[in-house]
């Protein structure tokens, strides 16, 4: 079993290429938008890119990649599978 199974962490904290599934999402101004964007509980998640200085990460979740700034993948909440 890998440690890191189960692992509640932030997106913004997840290693590149490491699967994961939203959890949950701590309260925001973006919040809403993000849930329009597919970013729901339940929904597979992984970070294909992260950018040089860190910010942005580039997403793929819901069949498509997203571009997210570093400040909101912190309010989302993912386990790891």
């Amino acid at each position: 079993m890998n440690v890191l199974e189960d692992k509640v962490v932030r997106l913004s904290q997840l290693p590149s290429g490491v699967r994961a599934v939203i959890k949950s999402h701590e309260e925001s101004d973006f919040q809403l938008t993000l849930m329009e964007m597919g970013c729901v509980p339940g929904e597979p998640v992984w970070v294909e890119m992260i950018a040089p200085m860190g910010d942005p990460l580039a997403i793929q979740i819901a069949g498509y990649y997203l571009s997210i700034r570093k400040k909101d993948a912190e309010k989302i909440l993912v386990t790891i599978v």
